[in-house]
């Protein structure tokens, strides 16, 4: 019986693979002997289940049945389904006449792998998952996961397997690393920091939508499709999405061959397809076929775009971080793709030439996951469940990470876990599977006692725990083994949240909703993890008993810049919604709430309000929303809202990105994880729009304060020039002028738009006051009149009051009654549109 879970499996978009800790040592378990497992899967026509290999080899044909006829729903051939997770997306399989999930698809290849182990049953495993997974993802990850049958998951990022894996044998303890992980269907980028072995992620950065299937989608749009529409009339497929879609479908199974060989060593690859590999006929009659010469020239032009987007991402996350490509101490590079000669020339030339090619990118993250799995302990209930009682049951704390050459284990035996008989005098000895090391025999009982064993340095050590009587007579115990890693720590604290987990309020001074991150749940803080925001404020009373008095607390995730952004530009985790019908006791208007996320190891989230009037508590999970995907006509119209704002606010780069988008969405529309990425690609242009928006709003507001405070300051310099400052306090006018000065210099510093119209407003009423005392009241009759001869001109909220106002004022005038005319210029400045504008309500705390 094993104490930790020491299984790892990489759940991979293309590849898959599953790991084993050995004496100490990760081994990848085999099939078909292969170290990873095609993470496809296919259900044949007598209703079994092929995963892997098989179902791989069985992709071309099922493809080539597809085209014969281009019917939708005919494959029963699927893969890259790791790409949809989270989403509402299905995959129907004619032969077994139903949909499938992602996540269903994800359990087949989890059983496949947990199938590969024959000498023990696996109840508990480490799933890795890409960094910027959302929890929609983890989620589905985690329902594939039960669904193959596991009890305990804990999900790690791919990046931090990598570097745990790397980080373990690597002689440099100190310094930067970045984690280059280019996958079959992801990109990740982490930052890692590392001081006396101890590791710890400093940021992160991804692309969900960018990896292998997409260099293989670049193949078959730029090269193989341009081929056959040279050679062939085949415009009736190309101009239908769906029929192009499966076109593309079948030829990237080609492309992927043409890449992979030419990954390694060879200059060109000649693509040739056999008689029947394109089933289908052109406008003229004739059965494509393929016979293409790819040179290394073809694949760097078509590949280079998206290798490219990849360093950006790497650069910009090294950027934001205040480090350079020289800074880095290793560039360790994770998956497939990173074979590629061309990229790992473009690594060295744009970031750094301490690329680092000592592991290798297929199986690092399995092994680095199955190391991780090592420092955790497998649940106690399922021990107990696999509990060999005869065998004598001990219980063990250590650290399973260390950094120095000797630990301590702290050992008890529990002898009411076993049914067996064991003598009174009891002793443990733990010998390192090297043999070079023993460390003799101490005795042992029902009360902890503490031994010592010495490590290796920069290695997995594993020790085998030998049990003897007072006679020296062996006897059976479990666990018999542990494992410490050397060299290495700060496992348990590395993994960090991918987004900033939000809030969505609404804000008094820019009147509407926006989010803000919950303090504690920060982008790139470490998990588990506890956020709290506290004094938030009901909009409306909820009344007890009525459960359509509602409160709706939504909760997102957003990218570093998320703050104060439109919350439609981020991913809606889930809506929390308490009614009337949970409350105990009235809660009036404007009432406190407190609220509590909590987020796990694995990244899910539980919830809490707390309402200190009534104090109750709500609790409830936060089940992620899956996401729907949205239309292509939808997207093009998004797009092209987008790019008029582009055109509005004058960007150029952001434009040419949306066009872009437009010509990919053209390509990809036939697809859900082609519309997926566009949408995303989308959402951070349009998060780029709407920094840039506020920008220019808060330039107008700055220029509105400026004119206040310059119209005020040349007034005074009139007033003092004119000489009507005679009965007027000039030395308070004066410090109440550098008081506005200190406040313009604070607000504007700051970009306060708040308080920078509420200031603007109140030198526009004191300049008002000024030119009133010194004119004696004389321009309120200028300005009553102005406004009776510009009445027809003027936006009015309640015109027929304005002109009540009005005529009052004109009549004050006629009566000689001027001292009236101020309070009446108030109230008519007030219906005045125009004037409304500057005014804002003050307070920047939100409301729920």
């Amino acid at each position: 019986m094993r104490n930790k879970i020491d299984y790892g499996i990489d759940l991979g978009t293309t590849n898959s693979a599953i790991a084993r800790m050995e004496n100490g040592q990760p081994i990848i378990k085999k099939a078909d002997m292969m170290d990873t497992v095609p993470s496809c899967v296919n259900f044949n026509r007598k209703k079994s289940i092929l995963v892997g290999l098989s179902a791989f080899n069985t992709m071309k044909n099922d493809s080539a049945v597809v085209l014969k006829t281009f019917e939708k729903g005919k494959t029963n051939t699927f893969i890259e389904f790791k790409r949809t997770m989270g989403t509402t997306t299905t995959y129907e399989s004619s032969n077994m006449e139903k949909n499938f999930s992602s996540a269903e698809l994800s359990a087949e290849v989890l059983k496949k792998l947990k199938s590969m182990i024959l000498d023990e049953n696996i109840s508990s495993i480490v799933i890795t998952i890409p960094a910027k997974f959302d929890s929609q993802q983890r989620e589905d990850t985690m329902k594939a996961a039960k669904l193959a049958g596991f009890k305990q998951v804990q999900l790690l990022q791919e990046p931090i397997a990598a570097a745990t894996s790397y980080g373990l044998g690597s002689k440099s303890k100190d310094g930067f690393w970045m984690v280059f992980d280019f996958g079959g269907g992801t990109f990740d980028a982490a930052l890692i920091k590392a001081e006396e072995g101890i590791l710890s992620v400093k940021d992160t950065e991804g692309n969900n939508h960018l990896g292998g299937k997409n260099l293989d989608e670049a193949i078959v749009d730029q090269i193989i499709i341009p081929y056959l529409q040279n050679k062939y009339f085949i415009n009736f497929v190309l101009n239908d999405t769906e029929k192009k879609h499966l076109l593309k479908s079948a030829l990237k199974f080609h492309a992927e061959i043409a890449k992979n060989e030419m990954s390694y060593t060879i200059d060109k690859y000649n693509l040739l397809t056999n008689l029947g590999d394109l089933p289908f006929e052109d406008e003229n009659g004739e059965e494509p076929e393929i016979d293409l010469e790819i040179t290394s020239a073809d694949l760097e032009r078509v590949l280079n775009p998206l290798f490219q987007q990849a360093i950006d991402i790497t650069k910009d996350l090294l950027k934001r971080n205040h480090l350079k490509g020289a800074d880095l101490d290793k560039l360790i590079l994770v998956g497939g793709p990173t074979h590629s000669p061309i990229l790992r020339r473009m690594l060295k030339e744009q970031i750094t030439e301490n690329v680092d090619t000592s592991v290798d990118p297929m199986t690092v993250v399995a092994k680095g996951a199955a190391l991780y799995a090592a420092t955790i302990d497998i649940d106690t209930d399922i021990q107990n469940e696999t509990r060999d009682i005869t065998k004598l049951p001990l219980k063990l704390k250590y650290e399973a990470t260390s950094v120095e050459t000797t630990e301590l284990i702290n050992i008890k035996v529990l002898k009411n876990k076993s049914t067996g008989t064991f003598p009174a005098e009891l002793f443990a000895e733990f010998v390192r599977s090297d043999g070079a090391w023993s460390g003799g025999k101490t005795k042992i009982g029902e009360k902890a006692v503490l031994s010592e064993v010495h490590l290796i340095e920069g290695r997995s050590n594993s020790f085998t725990i030998n049990i003897y009587d007072g006679d020296e007579n062996r006897i059976e115990c479990e666990p018999n083994q542990i494992t410490i890693l050397q060299g290495i720590g700060g496992l348990d604290g590395m993994q960090v949240l991918p987004s900033h987990i939000c809030v969505g309020t609404n804000f008094l001074d820019e009147e509407k909703d926006l989010i803000f991150p919950v303090k504690g749940l920060e982008k790139n803080n470490r998990y588990p993890a506890t956020g709290v925001v506290n004094n938030l404020k009901t909009r409306q009373a909820i009344r007890p008993g009525m459960a359509k008095d509602i409160i709706r607390i939504p909760i997102y995730e957003g990218d570093y810049n998320a703050e104060g952004s439109n919350p439609e530009l981020n991913n809606l985790i889930f809506e929390v919604i308490i009614t009337g019908e949970s409350l105990p006791a009235l809660l009036p208007e404007g009432s406190d709430v407190d609220i509590t996320i909590k987020v796990d190891k694995s990244g899910l989230m539980k919830f809490s309000a707390y309402f200190p009037l009534l104090d109750y508590t709500e609790e409830l999970e936060i089940p992620p929303r899956q996401i729907e995907v949205m239309k292509a006509d939808i997207l093009v119209q998004k797009i092209s809202v987008a790019k008029f704002t582009a055109r509005e606010v004058k960007a150029p780069d952001i434009l040419a990105r949306l066009e872009n988008l437009e010509q990919q969405l053209e390509n990809e529309k036939g697809s859900d994880d082609g519309r997926l990425k566009i949408l995303e690609g989308l959402r951070k242009e349009l998060l780029q729009l709407e920094a840039l928006e506020r920008d220019l709003k808060w330039t107008q507001v700055e220029k509105e304060l400026k004119d206040a405070y310059f119209n005020f300051e040349d007034l005074i310099r009139a007033i003092k020039a004119s000489g009507d400052d005679l009965n007027m306090d000039m030395g308070k006018i004066d410090a109440q002028m550098n008081e506005f000065k200190q406040k313009t210099d604070s607000i504007i510093k700051e970009k306060n738009k708040v308080e920078a119209k509420a200031l603007a407003h109140d030198l526009f009423w004191t300049r008002d006051a000024l030119i009133y005392e010194s004119t004696g009241g004389r321009a309120d009759i200028g300005r009553i009149q102005w406004h009776d001869h510009n009445f027809n001109n003027i936006r009015w909220r309640d015109s027929a009051k304005a002109r009540a106002l009005i005529n009052t004022g004109l009549q004050a005038i006629a009566a000689g009654e001027t001292l009236k005319l101020r309070s009446l210029l108030h109230e008519i400045w007030e219906l005045r549109i125009e004037g409304s504008d500057d005014r804002t309500t003050l307070g920047n705390g939100g409301r729920l």
